[in-house]
Order: structure tokens, then sequence, then C-alpha cells
């Protein structure tokens, strides 16, 4: 399997793990995160995320209150805010 490498959260220790540069010029150009896959196979498991864990922290500074104030809606509302593309 090949998947992002910001996308893999875990894996059991019977599965084999390396890192490929994805080929292309439109990855090489317009690739951002996803310039290098990750390369996975074996018997074992494996957890992903759908969303890059670099975009996730961004999307969770962004909700959080800085200096003392909260950010547009506050509460609950900026959890479900982190996962609406902005």
């Amino acid at each position: 399997m090949r998947i992002d490498t910001g996308c893999l959260v875990a894996m059991t220790s019977d599965v084999s793990y390396d890192i490929e540069f994805a080929k292309g010029i439109k990855t090489a150009l317009f690739g951002g995160e996803g310039l290098f896959l990750a390369t996975l196979s074996g018997p074992g498991s494996i957890w992903i995320q759908s969303l890059p864990f670099s975009r996730l922290a961004s999307r969770v500074f962004a909700a959080m209150p800085h200096n003392g104030k909260s950010t547009d809606e506050g509460g609950i509302g900026n959890l479900f805010n982190l996962f609406s593309d902005k």
C-alpha cells in the first residue's frame, strides 16, 4: 500500500515500511505534502488518517483561543471547524 507519509498513524511490527519519492512532473510542481509516499507491506495492521497530521495540527491551532480570546465561534463550534475545508 502507498499512502501520504503524513497520513500514517501506526502499524504493527510485522509491517515493512519504506519511503519513496512520488514520481511525475505534476507531483513535483503541485505535490506539497504528497511529495513522498510511505510504502507499506506485510501481513500486519496499519492505522491511517485521512487528514495529514500537519494540516490537522494547523486546524487545531487555529481553533484554539489566543491571548484570552477565542476565534470566531468559540466552544464546541470550533471543534466542527477542524474538519471543514477552509
